[in-house]
């Protein structure tokens, strides 16, 4: 059972444009954000600060009282344990200087590799009988910088090869399943590292089971983590205190967010669903200051 939230959600730091793998353009998830009472928001599209760019200056004209943070999902191979969910670590930044240019050079390097795998995936779809070339064409796929796996799924679904996103990674994208194709790109140390010398503070993502793998979470410590997101949506009860309580042993920013993309529901439905503490959002504000 999902947590029930007390309010409105006033913070939300893990969401999603079309400018990696989310379907809202920029200008309208920070409307819709705005819209429901969000005060602290960050856009953390994958491999990229594209939205936040695109929004530079203009959040206030949108979501008048929101306040925008730097954010970016950096999908991390992870080698140190190879029992992971799909072998990766889920690292989010927040507070990097948009204009570092070593960091958009890694970025870069990502991206690239993102849009490699989604390549390969596609001739994989051709190979297995699946082809979604004529989809994708038609599909809106917005400005897209880092192409993901949901976009695959989209086009999986109109061309009738499942019914929904979840299923057509259940049964054709997901790892270990005939679609999957393995990820390429930096692991945990290089992402952490990126995101420090860039300005801004590494979260460990959606990592449900923190406390039956604290040692996985104390070893990020040693590399230079800072939180863990502890306020997910999708987390019941039971996890986010077992999450809160791995945070607060290791000293731990705690974070939290929607994860939002924008396939099976609005951004609304979503954040009824969300409850991040307000003061999440203002002691990440203050750590980032401090930095």
């Amino acid at each position: 059972m999902r947590s029930i939230p007390p309010g409105p959600s006033p913070v939300d730091l893990h969401t999603h444009t079309h400018r990696s793998d989310g379907i809202l353009s920029p200008d309208d998830l920070v409307a819709a954000a705005g819209a429901v009472g969000v005060r602290i928001l960050a856009i953390t599209d994958h491999d990229t600060l594209a939205a936040f760019r695109d929004l530079d200056g203009r959040t206030s004209s949108l979501a008048p009282g929101l306040t925008l943070v730097p954010g970016v999902e950096i999908n991390a191979v992870a080698s140190i344990a190879a029992d992971l969910w799909e072998r990766e670590l889920h690292i989010l930044g927040y507070g990097m200087d948009p204009d570092d240019d070593a960091f958009e050079t890694l970025l870069g390097h990502q991206r690239e590799a993102r849009r490699m795998r989604f390549e390969r995936a596609i001739a994989r779809l051709r190979e297995l009988g699946l082809s979604v070339d004529e989809q994708l064409e038609t599909l809106d796929r917005g400005a897209q910088d880092a192409p993901g796996r949901p976009t695959l799924a989209r086009a999986l679904v109109r061309a009738g090869h499942a019914t929904s996103v979840e299923d057509a990674f259940a049964r054709i994208l997901g790892f270990g399943k005939p679609g999957y194709v393995p990820r390429q790109g930096v692991g945990p140390r290089e992402a952490i590292e990126a995101i420090r010398t860039a300005g801004g503070v590494a979260v460990l993502a959606h990592f449900g089971v923190a406390a039956e793998r604290r040692s996985i979470v104390a070893g990020l410590v040693e590399l230079g983590l800072r939180g863990v997101e502890v306020y997910y949506r999708r987390f019941d009860p039971d996890t986010t205190a077992a999450v809160a309580a791995v945070a607060d042993e290791l000293g731990l920013l705690r974070t939290g967010g929607s994860d939002y993309h924008g396939d099976d529901e609005t951004y609304a439905a979503a954040h009824a669903a969300l409850w991040v503490p307000a003061e999440v959002g203002e002691t990440l504000r203050a750590t980032l200051a401090g930095r």
